[in-house]
């Protein structure tokens, strides 16, 4: 099994839903802290497929200094997201991403404890 390389991630969710085809997938989307004090929000379709776990530059759907900012961002992916699956005859209850969540991780990273 494949190491993740997850580090900066600071909280994740995981969809389900079907492609074009019919074909299941798995959508990741997640919000990581990156260097120089900036937040991103990933978004990611079947990455077990991938050869890395290293996120490509594709992936990543918003960065930005302010937490609000990129909660907004990634809590609109979640729902437009899980409005797909629900469509797609998958209906999954996902919990948003929230400010509290994210404190104690950023604390840590911060403060290296």
């Amino acid at each position: 099994m494949r190491k993740l390389s997850t580090a900066s991630r600071f909280a994740e969710r995981e969809l389900h839903g079907f492609d074009e085809s019919g074909t299941e997938e798995r959508i990741v989307v997640w919000i990581e802290r990156k260097e120089g004090g900036m937040w991103a929000v990933g978004r990611a379709v079947n990455p077990q497929y991938r050869p890395s776990d290293e996120p490509r530059a594709d992936d990543y759907v918003f960065e930005g200094h302010e937490l609000e900012d990129v909660l907004e961002q990634a809590n609109g992916i979640l729902d437009d997201d899980a409005r797909v699956s629900e469509d797609d005859g998958r209906p999954e209850h996902i919990r948003p991403f929230t400010r509290k969540e994210l404190l104690g991780p950023l604390e840590r990273w911060f403060f290296g404890r």
